[in-house]
């Protein structure tokens, strides 16, 4: 298993925001990734409008997964209509 960050953005209203947040934790337990780290950002505006939202709920997750289930992810998180977007980044490992 691999370290990532997952950066997501959700629309900001309560009721989607968590909708959104409980699928994609879903999909990560469904895919065997585990949540290391959840850190919400809040609510920021959006430099460009993205699927007609100007403002988003910001939450990153730093998340252990297997690389070959990114894939199937990401193909999972387009389903979720309650995230705006979101970004994989691999975590480097430091070296002792």
């Amino acid at each position: 298993m691999r370290k990532y960050e997952l950066m997501t953005i959700y629309p900001v209203e309560d009721e989607k925001y968590n909708a959104g947040l409980a699928a994609v934790k879903a999909d990560l337990a469904k895919f065997g990734a585990e949540i290391e780290k959840e850190e919400p950002y809040g609510d920021r505006d959006l430099t460009y409008e993205v699927k007609k939202f100007n403002r988003g709920r910001f939450v990153l997750l730093n998340i252990k997964a297997n690389p070959s289930k990114i894939a199937e992810l990401d193909a999972a998180f387009k389903f979720n209509t309650n995230l705006i977007k979101y970004l994989f980044v691999l975590k480097e490992e430091k070296k002792a």
